[in-house]
């Protein structure tokens, strides 16, 4: 038996120690509330401030128009719901636009605004690959629609979409688009104004900040209602004692990370192809997820034909190997996921679903130890099934 592999960065990351050294200060030592009028107050206010100037230099956007959350979902949730009621109320709009291989936060969302708050969804259909293409969003967009929300980069299958010609059909229209861009900010830019969106979602965990504390960017003029109201921070958006010392993590991490992602890319794309090569040559019956290409470079994906996915995951992990099937959210779950489902795969493939992601610290070594051992694992989980 190997010593454990973590292939699971896709799910969470480690806490970078620089990250970790920014946010301990601000337990102990300056760990005012920012709301406070007196100095204590004063100096935990001006890390949430500074900490707000770095996210959005790291976005290309204005500081008031960063929102800290406690998570990407959060995120995602005051992005949909809070933009869904605001459009309703401005101008009667009552239709979402949303891609069906969206993360639950996105979907679960939609859904209870459609069965609890009357809106009509129309779910937006993606290729094979799990791309919703322009063209589709151009079809279904009208004066009636609300919002639009189509995710950056999938969590299950690390297809990236082209979620700039989607803002610019939107913003012909007049639309508010959100995109979850939770997995895509670790390796891909997020300019905000490159992108074009209107609303964009962010987590900390996903490139080796804190978990627990997230961002959404909220453009100037977006309508946008709170979710949880109480006191005024944030903008009034999010009510709540700032969490100081994690978004101080958040701000460290992103900026780490949009200085180092050339680097980080440089680290993770070679392991990647060799992965996705050695397995589609070695492995009988399989097949990559998501786009071959248009991908992010960490994020190898795949179906094996006949074969539990969950069991197969407890025999990689038995033998030292942490991996995924499809989206963390879904461990556990008997049936195909809706990403499975949205691109097309037969029950008897999309059980069969594998994710291996990668990071800073995965080595040409542990790639070889995964490669050597996964064949006859895949071989033991289809056996079992």
């Amino acid at each position: 038996m190997v010593d454990h592999i973590y292939l699971d960065y896709a799910a969470t990351t480690p806490v970078d120690p620089r990250v970790l050294n920014a946010m301990l200060p601000y337990f102990n030592e300056t760990f005012g509330n920012p709301s406070s009028v007196h100095s204590y107050g004063q100096q935990a206010e001006a890390a949430v401030e500074s900490a707000r100037e770095t996210v959005a230099a790291a976005l290309n956007c204005r500081p008031d128009e960063i929102v800290f959350t406690s998570c990407g979902s959060e995120s995602d949730n005051l992005a949909i719901r809070g933009t869904a009621l605001a459009m309703r109320e401005k101008t009667g709009a009552n239709w979402i636009l949303v891609s069906r291989a969206e993360h639950p936060a996105v979907s679960k969302t939609v859904e209870q605004l459609e069965r609890h708050y009357g809106f009509q969804v129309e779910w937006l259909e993606t290729d094979g690959a799990g791309t919703v293409s322009p063209e589709t969003v151009k079809k279904a967009i009208c004066k009636d629609t609300a919002i639009v929300s189509v995710m950056y980069a999938n969590n299950e299958i690390g297809t990236v979409n082209p979620v700039a010609d989607i803002a610019a059909i939107c913003r012909a229209h007049h639309v508010p688009f959100h995109t979850d861009a939770v997995q895509a900010a670790a390796y891909l830019p997020v300019d905000a104004q490159s992108l074009g969106v209107d609303l964009m979602s962010l987590g900390a965990h996903k490139f080796y900040g804190p978990k627990g504390v997230g961002v959404i960017y909220v453009r100037k003029s977006t309508p946008i209602f709170p979710l949880q109201t109480g006191g005024g921070q944030e903008s009034g958006l999010r009510a709540g004692t700032q969490n100081v010392p994690y978004i101080v993590g958040f701000a460290e991490a992103l900026r780490f990370t949009a200085e180092e992602r050339a680097q980080r890319i440089a680290h993770v794309r070679p392991l990647h192809d060799r992965i996705i090569g050695t397995i589609l040559e070695e492995i009988p019956d399989s097949r990559l997820t998501g786009h071959p290409i248009t991908r992010l470079p960490n994020h190898s994906s795949f179906a094996f034909k006949s074969t539990d996915g969950n069991l197969l995951l407890t025999l990689l992990d038995a033998a030292g190997f942490a991996c995924s099937s499809g989206s963390a959210c879904k461990t556990g779950n008997p049936e195909p996921s809706e990403v499975m489902n949205a691109i097309g795969l037969s029950r008897e493939w999309g059980l069969g679903s594998l994710r291996v992601t990668l990071g800073a610290g995965t080595t040409p070594a542990d790639v070889d130890a995964f490669l050597k051992a996964l064949p006859e694992l895949v071989k033991k989980a289809r056996a079992l099934s």
